[in-house]
């Protein structure tokens, strides 16, 4: 019986631990000095909106583990042997492992700014931050900035918005996330936070923080000279491989933890998963280090088979995400980027209120469909994802699309909308709406066919 050790309890570890119990009898020790038991990373923000209690974030009832047989320790690593298979933890015990899954997760990153360690200053990815930023903005603020246009910035300035607290948000680009959304999207998110009173500096950049004497922020100093008072301040420019501890080792890492196909280590019995690999040679179109929660998920199963013994590669299929932007729905399947790729041609719908569109972007030639993009509107990402594995044809897609709509049936139907788009671009063979059937009347349909 082996002693396969997980350091790490979020999405990627706790699924390498589940889907190993299912198939194995070995034993199972999780790792962690975050928290006791795994919790929803992508609620955490719920959590200091006052919308759920952290106990509301855990996934299984804290009996699960002894039920399943999964060891779980609460301690922090400060180092690993390789060679002789031995986990350092804070305070000098030692735990010796056969198998090692590395599942680390991500480090809010940080740029060297003057006054960046002050007091007040802080990313947003762990327990502990949630803590400390509760704690610091208890203290009284009277204006937060948040620097850095992600997901996590504009997470962070909701979280202070839900509770009167004015922000001032600083992105460095001429407009959100101008190098990943295309520009009639980027415009409406700049609008959804501004509409909801956030002082948004775009094309913005922090050159310094500056301190009381208490060794707390007092203000931020932009690029431009202008100097913002504030008593919080957020980073939020990005996340990295969270492996400091592991840079001095013989484990070959470069951004992340290097991986092969497998998800397997230059290390013998070694893996790596989740937001902290890197994977060698990763599948065209995705990128080597994607800190997602779907792809945390997919590689702690894989690398749970992939230890029983199936000689399974790691593939992250086709690419999605999804999120909310204060009232504002995103869902993107496929390949959406800024402009559209060469050889690719992009259909886009949007309302005249602002707070709903489509994209469809497919290649000019034999017109399959590449990628969907919707803003305030809900696809179902089974079709989508059907549509782009088996590339579909962008004509059947938008005859048949009214299947793919998830939201409720008396809701408006923008279909029509996008197709009247496409005959206006191919007026050669007109194109029509199929009478709405709903994904079960839609599937068969096409097993009919």
């Amino acid at each position: 019986m082996r002693n396969i050790v997980i350091l790490g309890n979020g999405i990627a570890g706790i699924t390498a631990a589940r889907h190993l119990r299912k198939r194995c009898d070995d034993e199972i020790l999780v790792i962690s000095g975050e928290s006791d038991h795994f919790f929803s990373r992508t609620a955490l923000m719920y959590i200091y909106m006052g919308h759920m209690a952290y106990e509301n974030t855990k996934p299984y009832e804290d009996h699960f583990w002894d039920d399943n047989r999964i060891q779980l320790l609460r301690a922090w690593v400060t180092g690993v042997d390789f060679a002789a298979k031995t986990l350092t933890l804070q305070g000098g015990r030692t735990v010796r492992y056969d198998v090692l899954i590395l599942a680390t997760g991500s480090k809010p990153n940080k740029f060297g700014w003057p006054g960046q360690d002050l007091h007040g200053v802080q990313g947003l990815y762990s327990l502990q931050d949630l803590e400390q930023m509760e704690t610091s903005t208890r203290r009284g603020v009277d204006r937060a900035v948040v620097v850095g246009g992600g997901l996590i910035g504009i997470e962070m300035t909701e979280m202070f918005h839900s509770r009167g607290i004015p922000v001032t948000f600083l992105v460095r680009e001429k407009t959100w996330m101008q190098r990943v959304y295309p520009r009639e999207e980027s415009e409406m998110i700049n609008r959804e936070i501004r509409d909801h009173g956030i002082d948004l500096r775009l094309a913005t950049e922090l050159e310094r923080v500056e301190g009381d004497d208490r060794g707390w922020v007092r203000s931020v100093v932009t690029t431009d000279g202008e100097e913002i008072p504030c008593q919080f301040l957020g980073l939020t420019v990005g996340v990295s491989p969270n492996i400091e501890f592991l840079r001095t080792t013989d484990l070959e890492t470069d951004r992340g933890i290097l991986v092969d196909g497998h998800l397997r280590t230059n290390q013998e019995g070694v893996y790596a998963i989740g937001d902290c690999a890197q994977v060698r040679d990763p599948v065209p179109g995705r990128r080597p280090v994607e800190p997602l929660w779907y792809t945390g998920r997919m590689m702690g199963e894989t690398v749970a088979r992939v230890i029983t013994g199936e000689d399974l590669p790691y593939d992250p299929g086709i690419w999605f995400n999804s999120a909310k932007f204060f009232e504002l729905e995103w869902q993107v399947y496929g390949n959406v980027g800024a402009t559209p790729a060469d050889g690719e041609e992009t259909l886009f719908w949007r309302d005249p209120g602002g707070k709903k569109a489509i994209r469809i972007n497919y290649r000019t030639g034999d017109r399959t469909v590449t990628g969907f993009q919707v803003m305030g509107i809900r696809y179902r990402h089974e079709l989508c994802h059907q549509w782009l594995e088996e590339g579909a044809d962008v004509r059947t897609v938008l005859e048949n699309l009214g299947a793919a709509n998830f939201d409720p049936e008396f809701y408006a139907q923008h279909e029509k909308d996008l197709i009247s788009i496409y005959n206006q671009k191919h007026p050669d063979a007109p194109l029509r709406l199929k009478r709405r059937r709903g994904l079960k009347g839609f599937f068969q349909l096409r097993r009919a066919s």
